[in-house]
């Protein structure tokens, strides 16, 4: 156990000194990091508890959700009667359910039958159990009831909520905010922080539009005063303005393109008026579709609608066959990007609400920081003594081997671009306190050797050997319950998490090869006779 190889010797030291440099660049400033090549400048990111920043607790509107989703069996319904050319009456959504009347006594067979192809298993563990996404029940006299199951709207709440968070991340990482945490809370919430942001408001409008885009054509048809006297045509809708003072569009609910086919919006400035514009693109799909309609439509103004708000509302001078436009609006600079990432991330399937805020100061921070170093700095140093005292030289061995553990383990989370939280610093103490363990183990088993006869050598040898398999047993279970703590935790808890398991790994590394190999070299030196122990 004390035999190394020349080879085997240099590969251990060049593994802890690698490691231990990819902490280096945490002692530099950021500014002066960035400068430096790009796999140089991994560093930790300090959490939000350490560096400040904005909490927030999103909550997705689940009574949206089930209306979209009845109003959308409400259109299947529709679809399906009519390319059946089936007559129906009475087509509607009362209670979790959409209802229609067959007209003819002749067709009810018929129209249940192509009814019940509109449900289908729930996905996951709930289509083993037989659930499906809806029930199409006789409800009589011509009356079919179409029910939407609890097991169906969940399904729907959690396929919202990954969406929306996928939604979420893409908005909060374009106003360039560093290592955000995103995640999902419970069956309808998602947990949004940001170090480093202390004014959440900007944030919050970003993440509380629904950004839900579309293009529709004006309805000239009709003055915005006479809908608003109740003349309003069936198949067009009242919309306002976006910008005050608001102004009231007469515009059609048939949508031209949705804002889902766009593929890019970037903010600029108009050449001719100088005013803050947002330019945008269309996809394949969008592209046609755009031109077909502006073909159609020339000589008539179209509203750009974002959130029912509409924003712009130009009159279409010729074909746009580019795929490409520009939108105008009395826009600031500010408010020009804050639409180009809402059109670029996306919209929203459902409404978030705001239900829980906060914002750390930068002041709670650092003093998080500072009581953090100190409860590192005076357990290590307790834990430094006591290994002196109680083990004298190989308490010296240990204590080496230790501070190269702790070293590890920041360079390991440079590498991983990990973010420290205060419970990350609790890991990383009780880290050290392991590490100690691990040697305390081999030196007490060494003294027992000692007392049983063994020469110094053939002791030392002994106690490495015979520690290890409870050395081991001991570390892969406090790692099993790291792992554990990582899978179902969240936020802080994953970081002492990270922390614990990464210190495990180089503890094991530290305790069986790093001592071991300055012990192996103590030996060779001294020949000793007696151990120090």
């Amino acid at each position: 156990m004390l035999y190394f190889t020349r080879w085997r010797a240099l590969g251990i030291i060049l593994t802890a000194l690698v490691v231990c440099l990819c902490a280096v660049p945490n002692f530099f400033p950021e500014a002066q990091v960035k400068t430096w090549p790009a796999w140089a400048q991994r560093r930790l990111v300090l959490g939000l508890d350490l560096q400040g920043g904005s909490y927030l607790l999103l909550e997705v509107d689940s009574n949206y959700v089930k209306k979209e989703k009845l109003d959308q069996i409400r259109d299947d319904v529709r679809k399906v009667l009519r390319e059946a050319k089936i007559g129906y009456t009475g087509l509607n959504t009362r209670n979790d359910a959409v209802e229609v009347r067959i007209s003819k006594e002749g067709d009810q067979a018929t129209a249940l039958s192509k009814l019940r192809e509109l449900s289908q298993p729930l996905g996951g563990l709930l289509g083993s159990s037989g659930q499906r996404s809806l029930e199409v029940a006789d409800a009589g006299g011509g009356l079919i009831r179409l029910r939407v199951p609890q097991a169906a709207i969940t399904e729907r709440i959690r396929q919202t909520i990954e969406q929306s968070i996928q939604i979420v991340e893409r908005r909060v990482n374009e106003l360039g905010t560093v290592e955000p945490v995103i995640q999902r809370q419970g069956t309808d919430r998602i947990l949004v922080q940001v170090p480093g942001l202390q004014d959440p408001t900007r944030l919050k409008e970003l993440l509380g539009k629904t950004a839900k885009m579309e293009f529709r054509m004006v309805d000239s048809s009709v003055s915005p005063d006479q809908a608003q006297q109740g003349r309003l045509p069936p198949d067009s809708e009242l919309l306002m303005s976006a910008s005050p003072p608001p102004v009231p569009y007469v515009v059609k609910k048939q949508v031209l393109v949705s804002g889902g086919e766009l593929s890019d919006a970037q903010p600029g400035f108009d050449q001719r008026t100088g005013e803050a514009i947002v330019s945008f693109k269309f996809n394949t799909s969008g592209a046609r579709k755009f031109a077909q309609a502006t073909a159609e439509n020339v000589g008539q103004p179209f509203a750009i609608v974002l959130d029912n708000k509409v924003i712009s509302a130009p009159v279409i001078r010729e074909p746009i066959t580019g795929g490409q436009g520009q939108i105008s609006g009395s826009f600031t600079v500010q408010s020009a990007n804050d639409l180009a990432i809402l059109m670029r991330a996306g919209a929203l399937p459902a409404p978030l609400t705001v239900i829980e805020e906060r914002t750390v100061g930068p002041g709670l921070g650092q003093d998080s920081i500072e009581k953090g170093e100190l409860a590192a700095y005076v357990g290590s140093i307790l834990v430094i003594v006591f290994m002196l005292i109680t083990y004298r030289l190989f308490g010296v061995f240990a204590n080496i081997a230790v501070a190269i553990n702790v070293a590890m383990i920041f360079g390991l989370l440079s590498l991983l671009n990990a973010t420290l939280t205060l419970p990350g610093i609790a890991g990383i103490v009780l880290t050290v306190g392991i590490a100690v363990d691990s040697n305390v183990l081999i030196y007490e088993r060494i003294r027992e050797e000692l007392r049983g006869g063994r020469n110094a050598i053939s002791a030392i040898d002994a106690g490495f050997k015979r520690a290890l398999a409870t050395i081991l047993d001991s570390n892969i279970t406090t790692f099993i319950a790291a792992a554990v703590l990582f899978y179902i935790g969240t936020g802080p808890v994953r970081g002492f998490a990270v922390t614990l398991g990464i210190g495990i790994i180089t503890t094991v590394f530290t305790a069986f090869t790093l001592t071991r190999l300055i012990v192996a070299g103590w030996v060779r030196w001294k020949r000793p006779q007696t151990v120090p122990i």
